[in-house]
């Protein structure tokens, strides 16, 4: 008999499986686009994307035809991906828990100070290499010249996105007055450049942005991993079932077959045989 939770992890790993080809369809297009930020996440969506089809395909393969050994790869696979999504979870909470922006009096938006991120995110951002490559993902998207049309009225009403705030803008507390160039103000005020290609993209307001963004992201993305960490424990915990299925099934043979080399007799079996051969010799 096709017992339940064969059938059951059987359909779910034809779902994921076929789940991966737009997973790895998504992370292909995205290693060809070099003009958004999103970019840097090809690698992780390929990964994920072949570990998906790969552990799916064995899954599908060892619950539909009972092979053992495709189950047991599938659970140990299964495992370590259960255990790396939530290492990764927890990290990506303890990281992101730091950050936010500040209330500017009188405006809408908010401004963003690096300081308030945590040391290993600020660390990463400070790399002149990766800084560097963020740095084009932001001017390829062209996100400051949005802010190109907008009027003195429009910095009051409307509201930024983190990298809009840092970047596209010196903070709103520098003052260019000729009298005021004495005074001590934010680096940033310095840092600030009216040309197009410089802006404000070597201020760390830009970075702390920057991290705004990415801290935002990882938040959404925590939440996700644990709805998928609750749908793969449940799915493991069927595939345990369809493994022990798939084991016993190795030793049910059909009406007729006989898989049994050797027969050990009950300690008794001999004693009856020769009561019963008495008895016949007497009737």
């Amino acid at each position: 008999m096709y017992r339940f939770s064969n059938t059951v992890i059987g359909f779910l790993n034809l779902f994921t499986l076929l789940a991966s080809i737009p997973i790895i369809g998504g992370g292909l297009w995205m290693a060809r686009s070099s003009t958004t930020c999103e970019s840097f996440l090809q690698t992780p969506l390929l990964v994920i994307g072949f570990v998906v089809m790969i552990i799916s395909l064995a899954g599908f393969i060892g619950a539909c035809f009972h092979v053992a050994w495709a189950l047991w790869v599938y659970l140990v696979v299964m495992l370590f991906l259960i255990g790396t999504l939530m290492g990764l979870t927890v990290f990506g909470f303890v990281v992101a828990s730091q950050g936010g922006g500040v209330q500017v009096p009188g405006r809408v938006y908010k401004e963003y100070h690096l300081e308030d991120y945590s040391p290993w995110l600020r660390k990463r951002i400070k790399d002149p290499d990766y800084w560097r490559t963020i740095r084009s993902c932001i001017l390829g998207s062209k996100t400051c010249e949005k802010l190109a049309l907008w009027t003195p009225l429009d910095y009051l009403e409307k509201d930024m996105s983190p990298i809009q705030s840092g970047c596209c803008k010196p903070p709103t507390l520098c003052n260019y007055n000729a009298a005021a160039t004495m005074v001590t103000q934010d680096p940033d005020c310095y840092g600030w450049n009216n040309a197009v290609s410089l802006l404000c993209y070597e201020c760390d307001s830009c970075k702390a942005g920057v991290l705004e963004d990415i801290r935002e992201d990882w938040h959404k993305i925590s939440v996700l991993n644990i709805v998928m960490l609750v749908i793969l424990i449940g799915i493991y915990s069927i595939g345990c079932c369809a493994f022990q299925n798939t084991r016993r099934a190795e030793t049910d043979y059909p009406y007729g077959e006989n898989r049994m080399t050797k027969v050990r007799p009950r300690w008794d079996y001999y004693w009856w045989r020769w009561l019963r051969d008495r008895r016949e010799q007497l009737y």
